[in-house]
C-alpha cells in the first residue's frame, strides 16, 4: 500500500497517475472514490486509504456515482513485486473461482491455502473470494453505466450464473441496485462501445507506429488515431477498434457474439494495449539507470499481439530477416490459411491449420517450415502451455520464448539481450548488457532501446 502522506498529495492534486493504485474512502458518508475524483476533498481525518476497489467494498463502503471506481485502470502499487499474487489474480479474473473453490485454486499456484489468504489479506486486505466478487460486481456495475445490453446479459457476462444471485451480490457489495445504475443512463449504442481507462502518460503515437510496421493483411490495421484488429475468443470470431478518449481513457469497440466472458475478453485487449502499466513506478526505476541518462520516452508500453501462438509465429517467420520480410512471409501465410470474415478481414491462422498444410506457401528454408508445423502440433496439444516449454522443439530457442512472453503476455521483465537492436542500442550507450537493476521492468527498457533507434 502507497503511504498516507502520499495518498494525501495524490488526492488534494487529483493526480491521475495515481489513478486506480489506490482508493480514498470517506467515513462520514460511506463512499469510496479514486484519487482523480472531481468532488470537494475531505479532511484528511475524514478518510481512510485503500489499496483497491475491492478491499474498500468489503469494509463496507459503496463506490462513487461522480468518479466511477469500476471504470479506474487496474494493477495496484505493489504490481510487479509478487508474481504469485499476480498468476493468482489472473486466474481469479479468467473465472477460475466461478469454477473452483480456493483450495484447488491454491493447489494450481503451488502454495497452500492459508498461504494464499494470507498473501490476499497483505496486499488487497480481503480474501480471494471477496476479490473475485467485487470484480464481478463491478465489472457489471460499468456495463451497466456504458452499455445498453439488457441486465440478464449483464449478470451472465459478469460471471454470475443466475440473474437472482447478481442481484443479491451487486446490492450486497455495492449497497446499490443495478435498476438504479440502469435508469441513470441514456446510452444506447448499436455495438458494445465501452471507455477503458488508463494512468498517464500514454504514449499513442509510439504505439501505433510499432503497430503500423507490423500489421497483417485483414487480421490487424492502424487508421489515423484508431488500431484494430480481429480475434478468437472462446471460439467465437470478432474484431474490435480502440481509439483516443477523453480524460486519460481510450474508446473501445467491440463485436462479439459470446454470451458469456466478456469480463475476461476486455481484460485481453487491455492486456494486448498494456492498460494497467504503472508507468509512474516504472519510469522512475528506468530512469535512475545510466543507459537512460539521456532520458526515456514518457508512457511507452508494451504493444502485444493476441497471445503467445501469434507471437511465437511471428518470432520463428522474423527469425534473420527483416520486420518488413517477417511480413511479407506471414501475409502469404495468412492469405492461405487464415479463416476469411466479413469486411475482408480474416482471423490469424490456427495450430491445427498450420498443421494440416505443407507450409509451401511460404518462402522460408524446410527446417522453417518444420519449426512452425511443430510448434503448431505441440499448441494444439497442450493449449495451456507456457512458452518455456517450446524450448525441445527445434529451431526454437530463447530468443522465441522471451519475444512471446514479451509480446504475448505482455511479461514485464523480458531482456531481450540477445537481440541485435538492443546490442546497437547498448553499445551506442556504452553500457554492458547487466541491466538487472531494471527487474522488474526489463521489457520496457527493451521498447525503449528499440525505439531509440528508430524501431
Amino acid at each position: 500500500m502507497i503511504n498516507a502522506d502520499t495518498c494525501h498529495q495524490a488526492r488534494l492534486a487529483r493526480d491521475a497517475r495515481f489513478d486506480g493504485l489506490f482508493y480514498t474512502a470517506v467515513k462520514s458518508t460511506g463512499i469510496y472514490c479514486r484519487p482523480i475524483c472531481p468532488a470537494r476533498a475531505p479532511a484528511e481525518q475524514q478518510v481512510t486509504y485503500y489499496p483497491s476497489a475491492a478491499a474498500a467494498s468489503a469494509a463496507g463502503y459503496r463506490p462513487c456515482l461522480r468518479c466511477r471506481p469500476d471504470s479506474a485502470p487496474g494493477s495496484a502499487a505493489w504490481q510487479g513485486t509478487n508474481t504469485t499474487l499476480q498468476r493468482a489474480l489472473r486466474l481469479i479474473d479468467d473465472g477460475c473461482l466461478q469454477q473452483q473453490n480456493q483450495s484447488e485454486l491454491a493447489s494450481r499456484l503451488g502454495i497452500s491455502e492459508r498461504y494464499l489468504r494470507k498473501l490476499f489479506q497483505q496486499q488487497l486486505g480481503l480474501s480471494p473470494k471477496q476479490y473475485a466478487l467485487a470484480q464481478q460486481v463491478l465489472f457489471a456495475k460499468k456495463l451497466l453505466h456504458e452499455t445498453a445490453m439488457p441486465i440478464s446479459s449483464i449478470a451472465f457476462q459478469a460471471g454470475f450464473n443466475s440473474v437472482r444471485r447478481f442481484n443479491d451480490a451487486f446490492k450486497q457489495q455495492l449497497k446499490l441496485s443495478p435498476l438504479t445504475i440502469r435508469r441513470a443512463n441514456k446510452t444506447t449504442p448499436n455495438t458494445l462501445q465501452l471507455s477503458l481507462s488508463y494512468r498517464p502518460p500514454l504514449a499513442w503515437q509510439q504505439m501505433l507506429d510499432f503497430w503500423r510496421d507490423r500489421t497483417l493483411d485483414g487480421i490487424d490495421s492502424v487508421n489515423g488515431q484508431c488500431y484494430g484488429r480481429t480475434f478468437t475468443f472462446l471460439q467465437q470470431p470478432g474484431w474490435f477498434e480502440i481509439s483516443p478518449g477523453q480524460h486519460n481513457s481510450l474508446r473501445l469497440e467491440v463485436h462479439w457474439n459470446g454470451k458469456q466472458g466478456l469480463f475476461k475478453l476486455i481484460n485481453q485487449i487491455r492486456r494486448l494495449l498494456d492498460l494497467d502499466a504503472n508507468m509512474l513506478q516504472i519510469e522512475q526505476q528506468l530512469s535512475r539507470h545510466t543507459l537512460f541518462s539521456n532520458g526515456i520516452i514518457p508512457g511507452l508500453r508494451i504493444p502485444g499481439v493476441w497471445d503467445s501462438w501469434e507471437a511465437g509465429v511471428r518470432a520463428v517467420l522474423g527469425q534473420q530477416v527483416s520486420v518488413a520480410g517477417a511480413r511479407t512471409q506471414l501475409n502469404r501465410l495468412i492469405q492461405a490459411l487464415g479463416q476469411p470474415q466479413p469486411a475482408d478481414r480474416r482471423l490469424f491462422p490456427t495450430p491445427q491449420s498450420v498443421v494440416q498444410s505443407d507450409l509451401q506457401m511460404i518462402k522460408v528454408p524446410q527446417a522453417r517450415r518444420e519449426t512452425l508445423r511443430a510448434l503448431a502440433q505441440f499448441v494444439m496439444e497442450n493449449p495451456d502451455a507456457a512458452p518455456e516449454q517450446w524450448l525441445p522443439i527445434k529451431g526454437i530457442g530463447p530468443w522465441t520464448v522471451s519475444y512471446a512472453r514479451l509480446r504475448g503476455l505482455s511479461d514485464s521483465d523480458i531482456w531481450l539481450g540477445g537481440d541485435l537492436g538492443v546490442k546497437k542500442a547498448l553499445a551506442k550507450a556504452g553500457v554492458n548488457n547487466d541491466i538487472s537493476a531494471l527487474a522488474p521492468w526489463r521489457s520496457y527498457a527493451t521498447f525503449q532501446l528499440w525505439f531509440s533507434l528508430g524501431a
